[in-house]
């Protein structure tokens, strides 16, 4: 089975790339999904974060209040790390088994979305690198847009990851993501083609 890494800088167009990759048919293991699934009430991954961090960083029905935590991992590297310390090696394995799954369907190739594929050191994990990519600038003015994030926190979430020119040296696909809704569901359709003939092989 071919193994693709999804990969892309906070709001650089990510998820709406494997929403077009869903819809296309292929199979994508959400990173995002598998991250929240791993720190449900109940989890040892959760466990930990409150023995780490108290149960002030719980919401009111006991899950995880995640604006919280990132505010806090935001203002402290060492907390950061301590966070990924737990969290990472929870969400590898879930994504492992989903891998595994298809595999045992025969699925001739599987799109992982990993945000923090170059980060977390996994690009030996898969078979191909796909980056979407889009200029610091315009992802800025996207998380305080359609997010509602204040522009200190948007400078700090951006700055928490590796700088997108050095992703783009290591991917093998490179999506813009700085034109209009048209342009990129253009350029979904090309990896698409590109992703089919490379499971027909």
């Amino acid at each position: 089975m071919h193994v693709i890494g999804l990969t892309g800088n906070i709001a650089a167009g990510k998820s709406t790339v494997a929403a077009g990759l869903t819809a296309a048919g292929l199979p994508v293991i959400d990173g995002d999904t598998l991250a929240r699934e791993v720190v449900a009430p109940g989890t040892p991954a959760l466990a930990a974060i409150v023995a780490r961090w108290g149960p002030t960083i719980l919401a009111a029905d006991g899950t995880l209040d995640r604006a919280a935590l990132r505010r806090r991992i935001l203002a402290d590297p060492a907390d950061r790390t301590a966070l990924e310390a737990i969290t990472h090696p929870a969400i590898a394995a879930r994504r492992a088994a989903r891998t595994a799954e298809l595999a045992a369907t025969g699925a001739p190739v599987v799109i992982c979305d990993i945000p923090l594929l170059f980060e977390a050191q996994l690009e030996d994990t898969v078979d191909e690198i796909v980056l979407v990519d889009a200029p610091v600038a315009v992802r800025r003015a996207r998380l305080i847009r359609d997010r509602g994030i204040a522009p200190s926190e948007a400078d700090a979430l951006i700055a928490a990851q590796m700088p997108a020119e050095r992703k783009r040296a290591y991917a093998d696909v490179v999506i813009e993501n700085a034109g209009s809704r048209a342009d990129l569901e253009a350029a979904i359709a090309m990896l698409v083609t590109r992703l089919r003939a490379a499971a027909a092989r």
